[in-house]
């Protein structure tokens, strides 16, 4: 009979224990599928993206509902997985669309030539701001639509550059 009483009062704590599991795991669901399929956080490094992006690193908020229904455009920071390297994730700006023609300067730190690229379908041209110390689309060409992960829509850290990162022409440069 004692048995049965402990069993009793062990029951109210194993099913609280299960409803926090419940909730705990639905919680880790629901953030998994939104940094899946809604908005992820990445931060930055790297002199690539100076000035606009800070060479020490900013932490950034991406969405990714705009790559997947293909709402993004020239002058856009994006999120794109490398093609060298797949598990490295790099923020470049969105030069060129396919079929759009590029210009770009072949070897900025050494000459002023220049060369004009067609965007080839299913691809997109990304270049970093800082063309001296950019390892972009100049270097290994067109990627993959498929490959961008994220529209870049906001800095949340420095807090002195806190807020919406926005979108440039394409020949428009930053001061």
């Amino acid at each position: 009979m004692g048995g049965l009483r402990k069993l009793a009062q062990l029951k109210p704590i194993a099913e609280e224990a299960l409803a926090g599991t419940v909730f705990l795991a639905k919680l880790l669901a629901g953030l998994h599928v939104a940094n899946t399929y809604v908005c992820t956080a990445a931060l930055t490094y790297g002199p690539s993206m100076l000035p606009t992006l800070n060479l020490t690193g900013d932490f950034i908020l991406a969405e990714r509902i705009s790559t997947r229904f293909g709402r993004v455009g020239v002058g856009d920071i994006v999120l794109v997985r490398s093609p060298e390297n797949p598990r490295k994730v790099m923020a470049k700006r969105l030069m060129g669309m396919e079929g759009d023609s590029v210009t770009y300067v072949v070897d900025p730190k050494n000459n002023d030539w220049c060369e004009t690229v067609v965007v080839p379908k299913g691809h997109v041209w990304i270049e970093g701001d800082n063309m001296y110390d950019s390892k972009d689309s100049r270097y290994f060409g067109a990627v993959p639509y498929g490959l961008l992960q994220g529209k870049v829509f906001w800095r949340l850290w420095p807090p002195k550059s806190f807020g919406p990162l926005e979108k440039r022409k394409p020949n428009e440069t930053v001061l």
